[in-house]
């Protein structure tokens, strides 16, 4: 060891909470925690240091802080029950939630302390972190979303628990080869999760299939029994969500699929051996993979069960967490609120129905009074291909029971249309569950809405046009549902973690309160004209620069300037988020360089990052047609590096933290009235990027807090497109009139950027855009976003100007914290209190 490591060392012997907005911390010494460390590598792993490798070290490390974390958890489970309190349970497909060790050690207050613990074992935490796989939970927005509102929760000590997949593979590990897309197995637990607990005690068994039979009770009574059914088992494996300060630890309760016959001896003793394991491999596909591909039958139907397995293992353990300290269904809606994360865990309406009348045997009154009070829906889209809808003849099949009772929530709410608007024949068809015609489907946005008792949309321009586009019929019928929770991100995760350096010199500039209270961000404005925290700040965005430059040149073999814009778009490949019009201001640049060697403008590092859906074939071209185009530019000499394009494979939470702290310009670019909020805005504004984007999702309401003069918006609003498609879109009419528009297609469409085998990504780019009716407005806003980008060029050869306005949008981002996210929830919808923990 070093004589400096020594003395930083020796300075951090004992870690206690200094914050006095913190009433309970973590207090440990280094010789404990170093003592830890090794009593469980040998203990728990049967290793001695000697021989230890770096991922036993990790193991190690994630014991020796689990045991105090789940002490806490022990703690607040204890206080909870003890309080007999009301509980917000949170149901989502999925939870982006990265790598635990940094954030774990930050939120107890630890971090400095573990580090000199494994200095003294001869070890660096980042070697040690680096053996920690992002959980493979995830994929997008929505489960980030999740894992921030489930940080926000424990850290402000709401109870809560979080149900979710334990999913196996996760969505898929990318790769890209000759500049496509390739779809691996993302084997994450290839080396197990020390974070996790298994719960086998609480397992649930559930059914599925069979058919369903009319009988006559002991009674007299008529009643529907659902028969011949098979059945499966979900594992809930837990994993403890470490609040800031440690008071409360609330937790992840994710369910693995099994089968309930895990292994048939008879076909083993006949020789039969695949037959033997048959159903068991069969079931454990449930858990598998996140969002299969539902291109086929086999995958809507492995969608639909998959859904169906969790929500109903879920609602199975919270009936059974309620009557562990309850005898009476009497105060359940009082007890207990499920917030249901976009459509994908409707389904839990119609099981809980079945439970209560199946099971219990309550009549329809009854069982529809208690679960209209229970369930909240969160709608995360306004693309009406988005919102699921099954086919009735798929649910007859996985699930005859509920399919029923579909029917039967369709009836009682089909006789208050009818009330509301007599004889009006469109309205019953327009606003059933079943959608006819055809073949029929059950529409299950339509179904969260009439069995919930809130809906609320995630921005509030998102939530306006949830009530005015998405639902407007329901307005009339159910107007005080409606409700507005704009998304936030957990500031602990997106700044204390993600950027140390800009943590530091907040917690210098104005304290260590910004981390639980974000509004305090605000006493930063005064120093955007300060030259000496000017000049700080900058000299921390090139240093975030210089990490992530190192980390693209090992991960993609790119060397970058430094002195570059940085300007990234990363988040899931999609037509409505735009990346293709990212990539023809691209082009743009290209052919403006080509055409006029000595024209001056600002180095530009161009930086993608996302996954596309597997069978989405157009986001697969257009990730195909950025690599083409990135090979093509960084090979090319003539350009003189004065711009780069990097795809950074495999985008992940671990990535998005180096990205993220490093970028001067966010590109938010969706179409208008596409992006139901968006979160990357959020989180690249708070580290100190500036914004180019469009009026849409949270981009609006990030403006009026942080104002125009500071962001460049650029492009038709959504009540415009809306007209501009009302009057007819002629995307020909902006390809004929717009010279500049012209030259890159008609370059997209020739040959410079064609394969050898003949496929030209590009051409079918931009042939889907003249041709095939340009549904997202590219060639409507590329103009606008030319001009936003010549402005973006300008503005940053002004440095003092530049960092100025990078500092006055982080000083505005107070609103954007996923704890004024949670506690809109928590007084608007849940009804819920905050439990202390001593």
């Amino acid at each position: 060891m070093c004589d400096k490591d020594m003395q930083k060392l020796t300075s951090v012997r004992t870690t206690r909470c200094q914050n006095p907005l913190i009433p309970h911390c973590i207090s440990w010494k280094v010789d404990q925690l170093r003592e830890r460390i090794v009593k469980h590598l040998e203990n728990m792993l049967a290793r001695e240091p000697k021989s230890a490798v770096l991922h036993d070290w990790f193991q190690a490390n994630v014991y020796a802080l689990r045991d105090r974390i789940l002490e806490q958890f022990i703690k607040t489970q204890q206080a909870q029950h003890d309080q007999n309190c009301r509980r917000v349970y949170y149901m989502s497909m999925e939870y982006l939630m990265g790598r635990l060790l940094r954030d774990n050690l930050n939120n107890c207050q630890l971090y400095k302390l573990n580090e000199n613990a494994l200095i003294e074992l001869g070890l660096k935490f980042e070697a040690i972190e680096e053996q920690e796989s992002d959980m493979g939970l995830g994929n997008g927005g929505l489960g980030r979303l999740a894992a921030c509102i489930m940080d926000a929760l424990s850290t402000h000590n709401y109870p809560a628990v979080g149900y979710g997949i334990h999913y196996e593979f996760g969505m898929f590990r990318q790769e890209i080869q000759d500049f496509r897309q390739k779809e691996l197995a993302d084997n994450w637990l290839l080396y197990g999760n020390p974070w996790q607990i298994m719960r086998s005690e609480n397992t649930q068994t559930i059914p599925i299939y069979g058919h369903v039979e009319t009988r006559t009770d002991a009674s007299g009574k008529v009643r529907n029994i659902w028969v011949n059914y098979s059945t499966l088992r979900g594992v809930p494996w837990d994993i403890p969500v470490v609040g800031y300060g440690a008071q409360t630890v609330n937790f992840l309760r994710l369910w693995e699929s099994r089968a309930s016959e895990e292994f048939n001896l008879d076909h083993f003793n006949q020789g039969n051996f695949l037959e033997a394991v048959e159903s068991k491999a069969e079931s454990e596909t449930i858990s598998r993979v996140l969002y299969p591909n539902d291109a086929s039958d086999a995958g809507k139907k492995l969608r639909l069960v998959q859904q169906y397995f969790f929500a109903s293992c879920s609602l199975k353990d919270i009936i059974r967490r309620h009557f562990n300290g309850n005898n009476t269904w009497d105060n359940f809606a009082d007890k207990v609120c499920i917030q249901l994360n976009d459509t994908h865990p409707t389904i839990a309406i119609v099981e809980f129905m079945r439970i209560l009348i199946d099971e219990q045997q309550f009549e329809w009154e009854k069982a529809w009074e208690i679960s209209s009070r229970v369930f909240n829906y969160t709608n995360h889209t306004l693309l009406p291909e988005a919102l699921e809808k099954w086919s009735v003849r798929l649910f007859e099949y996985v699930l005859p029971r509920h399919l029923q009772i579909i029917y039967e929530i369709n009836g009682h709410f089909l006789k208050m249309v009818e009330k509301q608007w007599p004889g009006d024949v469109e309205k019953l068809r327009s606003l059933s569950i079943i959608e006819e015609g055809g073949e029929r489907f059950i529409r299950m946005a339509y179904l969260a809405v009439v069995g919930s008792e809130s809906v609320n949309g995630v921005a509030a321009m998102h939530s306006q046009l949830v009530k005015t586009s998405l639902f407007p019929e329901f307005v009339p019928l159910f107007e005080n549902k409606f409700k507005n929770v704009t998304n936030g991100v957990t500031p602990r995760r997106w700044i204390n973690s993600a950027n140390p350096r800009l943590a530091e010199l907040l917690n210098k500039t104005i304290g260590e309160q910004w981390i639980l209270e974000l509004d305090d961000l605000k006493k930063l404005e005064p120093y955007a004209n300060d030259l000496e925290f000017r000049n700080e700040f900058a000299r921390i965005k090139i240093q975030n620069k210089n990490s992530l430059a190192s980390y693209i040149k090992k991960r993609c073999g790119i060397s970058l300037d430094v002195s570059a814009i940085f300007d990234s778009q990363i988040k899931r490949i999609h037509e409505y988020k735009r990346q293709h019009l990212k990539l023809m201001h691209i082009l743009y640049l290209y052919q403006r360089i080509l055409e006029k060697p000595s024209l001056e403008i600002p180095k530009r590092v161009f930086i993608f990052a996302g996954k596309s859906a597997p069978g989405y074939i157009m986001a697969k071209t257009i990730i195909h047609a950025i690599n083409l185009v990135a090979d093509y530019i960084n090979n090319d000499s003539r350009i003189q590096d004065r711009i780069k394009v990097v795809f950074i494979p495999n985008y992940d939470v671990s990535s998005a933290m180096k990205i993220i702290p490093a970028t001067d310009l966010s590109e938010q670019i969706s179409t208008a009235g596409t992006e139901a909020s968006g979160t990357s805005n959020m989180k690249f504004a708070m580290n100190g990027a500036l914004t180019i984007g469009t009026l849409d999702g949270a981009n609006v309401e990030i403006l009026e807090q942080v104002k125009e003069r500071n962001m460049f918006i650029f492009g038709h609003t959504a009540p415009q497109l809306a007209q501009l498609a009302k009057s007819g879109y002629s995307p020909e009419a902006f390809y004929h009139h717009d010279e500049d528009l012209k030259k890159v297609l008609d370059w997209m469409m020739g040959d410079t950027f064609g394969e050898p085998h003949g496929f030209n990504p590009l051409k079918r780019i931009a042939e889907n855009l003249l041709y095939e009716g340009d549904r997202f407005f590219i060639l409507a806003d590329f103009q606008k976003y030319i001009a936003a980008q010549n402005l973006v060029s300008d503005t940053y050869e002004n440095s003092e100007l530049w960092y100025s306005m990078a500092i006055l949008n982080v000083a505005n981002m107070g609103k954007f914290s996923s704890d004024r996210t949670v506690k809109d929830y928590a007084e608007n919808i849940w009804n819920l209190r905050q439990i202390q923990v001593t």
